[in-house]
């Protein structure tokens, strides 16, 4: 049937024997370097065998392939019934020899048919390279030349190399960043030039009055630039303490306590008071008291002259749905100097015990929550998934928009924050460098993917699974739902791909791609444990799609939870402080406000801390599924990927509706609020 209607349209064609038959689309990427001068060539091949004369893409007094041009050629040749596949190469020749290509559109002018051809890739000169429509392949099922696809693979791990910034950390990228990762010289997330233009706004706030006479003066610091936070005035309220857990930007650490740690010196006689009127052991047995218990931290590294509690507190979920702090001690070894400080102590003391908890709770979220498992683990996956698998691979097409430029943002993150050099966290956290590495590096090694990382499973080792508990949980409450959406969007992808099981075993870049996860740091490996699989391989489609949705959601949803609210957190420094100067107390001797005054670092500290939780919370990129870098092309896949985008959008619109009752709102998981990647 196609050949007779390939006999029909060459017929029909041969009146047309003077004009161009097929029209060219070139679309050049927008990566620095990726135009180039280069002369360029292409082939097309017909189903049936035939092809095209080799064809210069060219026009006269032209400038061709510029960084991010589309670019329009005609070719003359009696049309094909289908057009297979299109050979393309480089001359080799100019100053900017290799070329970035997007994409390439080729239109039947006769048929009207469209082919359009993914690339997405780096083509060196002096190599003939071939393109099917789509480009969607799993490696055993390509019909590219099989060393094309090798040897593109052995091209990128040789850009995209793993190394450890310190003994223990999570493997990231080892500079230079490849060209492809590089942002775009007008990126809207430069972090040096964003801070230079916010701090030039707030030098005022720096200069006024050296130290605090009153929380009315950490107030005034506010600008039109630097607007006050929702949490101003409720930042010494028990509920907003309790809510910290819940809805703040640290929400992974608070569990059902089913009975109290014996190292807490905590009794029944001390909690009763605030248990309305329940025993302690009956409000054990009925899942309403919570621990969060941070003996992580305990004997973590901080600069000279600070200091870093380990502590643990308890929480009571009231008659309200309102969870409250009920206990806390300050360092894990009960002793006389360690009390356990109670909503019942004086005014300032108990507001003093929840500052220098908070101190430790925002260490755990920008140490773990944030950068060491939002941004440096990801890294990791990011690069070993550019490593293994093939631009044409279908779970590559899946994940690669939610990297995007993720391995750039990381680099600032490092260079212009993270760094001793840097000097801003050296600043504005009191366990500095060595302390922000320290507590990494003690998490990776017990960091699980199939515990940790799989959102229902976390909060089943946590016990706080079922709604009928913690009724205010709402980062619970949106990011399953979130969960869910992505969780049925992966498995129906990785089904239309993997349509048997026996398709995933046969797949090696996939099993490379998984061995590398697994294979120990020390041995080249990203040393992840937990990875779902059978004997050292994936077995099934569940295992691949439960590793390819927890990618997608840290990438997106848990850092937009981990993210977006720092400025709304952080930036009054009495509601959940960064660093705090002095000793913490060691008695429940009555304190006075000037006590909270002289344990809140400086006016410029807190400043530069705002200038880049500000920047930090801001969203510059598209929502989830309006990917900035789409590669899939696949009629099937984008099918799967509107009805994603719908469910999101739907998703959305009930979360709006919640969070209008909701007190206060907690819009931080709406879909259309949350980036694809891990881009501020």
């Amino acid at each position: 049937m196609l050949r007779r209607v390939g006999r029909n349209i060459r017929r029909r064609s041969s009146l047309f024997a003077g004009f161009y038959n097929y029209t060219v689309f070139v679309q050049t990427g927008n990566h620095p370097r990726a135009g180039t001068d280069s002369k360029v060539f292409i082939v097309l091949h017909g189903q049936d065998g035939q092809k095209s004369p080799e064809t210069k893409l060219s026009v006269l007094f032209r400038d061709d392939f510029d960084r991010g041009n589309l670019d329009k050629f005609k070719i003359k040749y009696q049309p094909f019934a289908v057009l297979a596949y299109i050979e393309l190469w480089l001359g080799g020749s100019g100053f900017k020899k290799e070329w970035f290509v997007e994409s390439i559109m080729v239109v039947n002018r006769e048929t009207k048919v469209t082919t359009v051809f993914p690339i997405f890739r780096w083509l060196r000169p002096n190599y003939r390279f071939t393109f099917y429509p789509l480009d969607t392949s799993l490696p055993q099922l390509d019909p590219v030349p099989s060393d094309q696809r090798r040897t593109e693979l052995e091209e990128k791990r040789a850009s995209y190399q793993l190394f450890i910034r310190a003994p223990g950390l999570p493997r990231q990228l080892k500079s230079p960043l490849p060209l492809e990762e590089q942002p775009p010289p007008e990126n809207p997330w430069d972090l040096a030039k964003i801070r230079v233009k916010i701090s030039v706004t707030t030098t005022l706030a720096r200069l006024t009055m050296s130290s605090w006479k009153s929380i009315d003066d950490v107030k005034n610091v506010f600008t039109k630039t630097l607007p006050p936070p929702s949490v101003i005035d409720r930042w010494n309220d028990d509920r907003q303490f309790g809510l910290q857990r819940l809805a703040g930007v640290n929400n992974s650490w608070v569990q059902v306590c089913r009975s109290v740690p014996e190292n807490f010196g905590v009794t029944e006689d001390m909690v009763n008071p605030f248990l309305e009127g329940l025993s302690l052991t009956r409000a054990l047995s009925d899942r309403r008291i919570f621990l969060v218990n941070h003996a992580i931290l305990q004997n973590v590294p901080t600069k000279e002259d600070c200091h870093l509690c380990a502590p643990m507190a308890l929480f009571f979920e009231d008659n309200t749905g309102s969870l409250k702090p009920i206990a806390i001690q300050l360092f894990q070894d009960a002793a006389d100097d360690n009390p356990v400080f109670l909503p019942s102590d004086p005014e300032y003391t108990w507001a003093l015990a929840k500052m220098w908890f908070n101190n430790a709770d925002s260490c755990m979220h920008l140490t773990i929550a944030h950068f060491g498992f939002a941004h440096a683990l990801m890294e990791g996956i990011a690069v070993t998934t550019n490593r293994n698998l093939s631009q044409s691979h279908p779970m590559f097409k899946l994940l690669a928009p939610h990297f995007y430029h993720s391995m750039a943002v990381n680099q600032r993150l490092y260079d212009k924050l993270i760094s001793p050099e840097a000097g801003w966290l050296e600043n504005i956290m009191g366990i500095g460098t060595n302390g922000f590495e320290e507590i990494i590096r003690r998490y990776n090694a017990i960091w699980r993917l199939d515990l940790n990382g799989l959102l229902p499973a976390d909060l089943r080792t946590r016990g706080v699974f079922e709604t009928d508990i913690l009724k205010q949980y709402y980062f619970r409450e949106d990011a399953m739902a979130l969960w869910e959406v992505i969780e049925l969007f992966v498995s129906k992808y990785v089904k239309l791909y993997y349509d048997v099981d026996d398709k995933i075993i046969e797949d090696s870049e996939l099993q490379n791609w998984r061995q590398e996860m697994t294979t120990e740091a020390d041995h080249g490996g990203l040393g992840i444990y937990g990875v779902p699989g059978e004997m050292g391989k994936f077995t099934s489609r569940a295992q691949v799609t439960s590793v390819c949705a927890f990618i997608i959601f840290t990438c997106s949803v848990a850092h937009a939870a981990v993210c977006f609210k720092q400025y709304d957190e952080y930036a009054f420094p009495p509601n959940y402080p960064a660093m705090l100067l002095g000793e913490p107390p060691r008695d429940k001797t009555p304190r006075q406000e000037q006590d909270i005054l002289n344990a809140l670092p400086g006016r410029s500290n807190m400043v530069d801390a705002l200038t880049i939780l500000k920047l930090l919370s801001e969203r510059h990129t598209k929502p989830m599924g309006e990917y900035e870098m789409n590669l899939v092309y696949d009629p099937e896949g984008i099918r799967l990927l509107e009805d994603f985008k719908q469910n999101l959008r739907a998703l959305s619109a009930t979360l709006k509706i919640k969070n209008r009752i909701r007190v206060p709102p907690y819009p931080f998981l709406d879909p259309c609020e949350i980036p694809n990647s891990m881009i501020p």
